[in-house]
């Protein structure tokens, strides 16, 4: 694989990670505003903490996408898709 490649695919895996962690940790204002009646954003989003864990979590799962990839186990090149041993 090409570095361009391995940033390329990092980059797409963490922003999915990204809104997959998101949530985590998260909890709403405890009362409505009086106005609209939303709740809005979170109290302490906790927004650094949520980088580095999308970072570990996006490197785990880009490094065992990269393992896969290089190591043959999958096999896209013979027209079908096969497992290889």
């Amino acid at each position: 694989m090409q570095i361009v490649t391995i940033i390329a695919g990092y980059f797409v895996v963490w922003w999915i990670v990204l809104f997959a962690v998101l949530p985590f940790g998260t909890r709403p204002a405890p009362a409505a505003d009086a106005a609209t009646g939303w709740r809005g954003a979170p109290i302490a989003p906790r927004f650094w903490r949520t980088v580095l864990a999308t970072t570990l979590v996006a490197a785990i799962v880009w490094g065992v996408a990269v393992l896969v990839i290089t190591s043959g186990w999958v096999s896209f090149r013979s027209g079908t898709f096969a497992l290889t041993p």
